[in-house]
């Protein structure tokens, strides 16, 4: 499983492009169009030299706190940039899984600025690098931040592939030991939890491709195969075969084999053919 974007376009379905470009473009045509957030628009991108130096920047602004400062904060992201390219390059993914996946989503812009599932998704791969550095204290902080902030509660230790789209996101909540891989989308109040008090390996593996419905969720070190979809409220405790629909409490397998990755075609029905 690839945690770290090795290229951009990380969605199949579409060609490399050049995000920050776009990003930058949309922001000089909406300051031109809204005079009255023309700084906004020119602090939070058009005067960065880089998406890097912006999203630092975002992420920072978004989580200030008196405790830890913009100033501080913007440091060690950046520093968690820099050390890790992949960061950056799963970010820039995650903004076009929003782009291509989510009809309220018609600009790059609009997730970088204004989503605070891309900005909790964001703030988790920051917490997920400081906690492989050793840095669990900091780490904690971010993920108190985040659940604070915007409703999300993520374990810095869970594991995130690339292309993430989560909508909506508030009431998510993802344990220590859950793994999610590339290319999935994740509706609000899902939980990837665990199934008792045990210690170890206790949480979730989701596979490429999957979209989890709003209000599912899915418990203990289970797997879930690859483009399989998960339906609204459902209670997922035993593994999911690839390339299938579940549905239900406890859940069920309903439905044929699905052919096109449901985290892509975000069909949120069960009676149509896959």
């Amino acid at each position: 499983m690839s945690t770290t974007g090795e290229e951009l376009n990380i969605d199949s379905q579409t060609e490399p492009r050049d995000v920050w470009s776009a990003m930058r473009a949309e922001a000089a045509a909406a300051a031109r169009d809204e005079p009255i957030l023309a700084s906004y628009f020119h602090n939070t991108v058009l005067r960065h030299k880089s998406a890097e130096h912006a999203i630092a920047d975002q992420l920072a602004s978004v989580l200030d706190h008196n405790a830890l400062t913009s100033t501080a904060l913007q440091e060690v992201i950046a520093s968690a940039l820099q050390a890790d390219t992949g960061i950056s390059r799963s970010m820039l993914a995650d903004i076009c899984a929003w782009y291509d996946r989510d009809p309220a989503c018609d600009q790059y812009l609009t997730p970088f600025l204004y989503f605070k599932g891309f900005h909790a998704l964001q703030s988790h791969r920051i917490a997920h690098w400081l906690w492989k550095q050793g840095r669990t204290t900091l780490a904690l902080y971010f993920q108190s931040r985040v659940s604070e902030q915007f409703s999300v509660d993520i374990h810095p230790a869970a594991q995130f592939g690339s292309g993430i789209m989560i909508d909506h996101a508030t009431g998510l909540v993802v344990g220590e030991t859950s793994v999610v891989g590339d290319n999935v989308s994740i509706l609000h109040s899902v939980t990837l939890g665990g199934s008792g008090r045990g210690s170890g390996d206790r949480h979730p593996k989701i596979g490429h491709g999957v979209m989890i419905g709003a209000g599912a969720k899915i418990l203990g070190p289970v797997r879930v195969g690859e483009d399989v979809k998960i339906a609204a409220g459902s209670l997922v405790l035993q593994d999911v075969p690839d390339h299938t629909t579940v549905a239900g409490v406890p859940a069920r397998q309903v439905g044929g084999r699905i052919e096109k990755a449901p985290a892509f075609t975000m069909d949120q029905t069960l009676d149509s053919e896959e």
